[in-house]
């Protein structure tokens, strides 16, 4: 593949991904033709290959884009996720890169941000703020030797009472962008957006919320924010834990669940979790309004 399409870059060859994705099993790609059509919550797909001599864990994503690293594995990812989704990416999150790694970083330890370790990463949706999130988020699993889990918490086994589905289901919630999107002077890809937190079919409900940095809109709104509250307590109830192990990739619908991730001591020594990421949306269009061009940056 590489001798047709030159030096592996994925912001040039996520353009043709979903031209060579239709060389995969075609039990790969009914998987993700279910997964798109059930609207499949949390879907996990293993025993993908990762290479035999694959690179020390990288102290963070910046010195993962300067080494180069895990080449052969994000081919793998973007091959796969080109089935379910088009890629696209962050102008602010790693300088704008197709392909995240999420990695432990020194001095990022407690963030909000791939890089945290030590703090546990809130339950929350993936760009929760803004309109144009993804619709899925795939994450592969290249080292993981300490079994540390991925939290999700389903929308279907959140069983709350009517009372507070409905003020969740009111445009009542300021949803603020995340540490990963603010720069340093405190702008962000995108405003800050009013809404609800639940939304969608009735019979299943779709999520939208970052326990960090979601809030009432109206400071003075007291219900709101213990709604809240109250639903971070059923979240709470209802979290389960899936570890991934090395050449296993979840695959999260980013309407249908929140996720996190449990707290870790990193040792920086390059055996630490290490997965890649991309954000994946249906219609790439969506992007393409955001951008006002044809870009898969949303800046």
């Amino acid at each position: 593949m590489l001798e047709e399409y030159g030096h592996w870059d994925p912001g040039h060859f996520v353009t043709h991904a979903k031209t060579v994705a239709e060389s995969l099993p075609i039990r790969v790609r009914q998987f993700f033709r279910r997964i798109q059509t059930d609207e499949t919550d949390v879907a996990v797909l293993s025993g993908l290959p990762l290479s035999n001599d694959l690179e020390p864990t990288p102290t963070g994503w910046d010195m993962a884009q300067k080494n180069g690293v895990g080449h052969r594995e994000e081919i793998v990812l973007m091959l796969c996720s080109a089935v379910l989704g088009e890629p696209f990416a962050w102008g602010n999150q790693q300088s704008g890169r197709i392909m995240h790694d999420v990695c432990p970083a020194p001095g990022k330890e407690r963030s909000e941000t791939s890089g945290s370790s030590t703090a546990p990463l809130s339950l929350h949706t993936e760009d929760a703020f803004h309109h144009c999130r993804c619709d899925h988020v795939a994450l592969y699993c290249l080292r993981n030797q300490d079994r540390i889990g991925t939290t999700v918490v389903r929308a279907d086994r959140l069983d709350l009472p009517e009372r507070l589905s409905g003020i969740l289901s009111e445009k009542r919630f300021h949803h603020r962008p995340d540490q990963s999107h603010v720069g340093p002077h405190g702008h962000s890809s995108g405003a800050a957006e009013v809404d609800a937190i639940l939304f969608g079919p009735p019979e299943a409900r779709y999520l939208r919320i970052d326990f960090d940095d979601t809030c009432a809109a109206d400071e003075d709104d007291h219900a709101a924010t213990e709604a809240i509250a109250e639903l971070y307590r059923y979240a709470c109830t209802a979290q389960e834990k899936v570890v991934l192990e090395p050449g296993d990739a979840i695959f999260l619908d980013n309407y249908r669940v929140v996720h996190g991730r449990d707290p870790f001591q990193p040792r920086y020594d390059g055996t630490d979790r290490w997965l890649k990421r991309v954000n994946l949306i249906r219609d790439l269009r969506r992007v393409f309004m955001a951008t006002e061009t044809r870009s898969r940056i949303v800046v």
